[in-house]
């Protein structure tokens, strides 16, 4: 693929989930810090495509909550598509093939939906529950790259999470556009390296990636 590949975030980047999602039910419940429950449910819960008995005891061991902290069944909420993407996923499949690229288990995984939200501009959607891997692991972002048929080098990727997007793609050598939503650079000596880029907001963003891909073609 010589266009340029763009792979974006859902949760928080796209869409935004009016109800908690399971990594906050189980983090709230977890003794451990945050930083650590979250690890834990991208590794051994986000990256397998079905989820049975031994699964939900091996994360809740892991955990350390008992097996009835982890809710069942599970309804999750609907993603609500922002108000601003539709325009930003217009201007920017003028320049790139688009993608997503998100952490979610496959009991919240909606595809479907996501689908029907963006088929105009988006031709194809990773959830780390179908990939086997979640950001920030570099596999995440290599998965999608082989997948289409490009690149890291040939790669943009657009997400608000610090850790999981923008220390994950430039770990896999990957450009990435961080969505602040008005937040300070937690690492702003990473901005040195020009492989990262700050947008205030998905618009913003969507000027970067024309600004980008403007440069490559010239």
């Amino acid at each position: 693929m010589n266009q340029l590949l763009l792979s974006i975030d859902v949760g928080g980047t796209l869409c935004r989930i009016e109800g908690p999602t399971l990594a906050t039910i189980l983090t709230s419940a977890s003794p451990l810090g945050p930083a650590d429950a979250r690890c834990i449910i991208r590794q051994q819960l986000y990256t397998r495509a079905s989820i049975d008995a031994a699964l939900i005891a091996e994360v809740c061991h892991a955990l350390q909550l008992p097996v009835s902290a982890f809710p069942t069944p599970f309804e999750p909420s609907p993603p609500q598509l922002l108000p601003e993407a539709d325009a930003a996923l217009r201007s920017m499949s003028r320049h790139a093939a688009i993608v997503t690229l998100s952490n979610v288990s496959c009991l919240e995984v909606d595809t479907d939906r996501l689908r029907a939200l963006l088929y105009q501009w988006v031709v194809d959607y990773f959830p780390s529950c179908r990939t086997g891997y979640a950001k920030p692991d570099p596999a995440a972002f290599h998965f999608v790259a082989t997948a289409c048929r490009s690149s890291p080098t040939n790669m943009v990727h657009i997400g608000d999470d610090w850790d999981c997007d923008v220390i994950g793609a430039r770990t896999a050598g990957v450009t990435v556009i961080w969505v602040s939503n008005g937040r300070p650079v937690p690492e702003p000596e990473r901005l040195n390296d020009g492989g990262v880029l700050v947008a205030a907001d998905l618009t913003a963003a969507s000027r970067h990636l024309t600004e980008l891909a403007t440069r490559r073609r010239s």
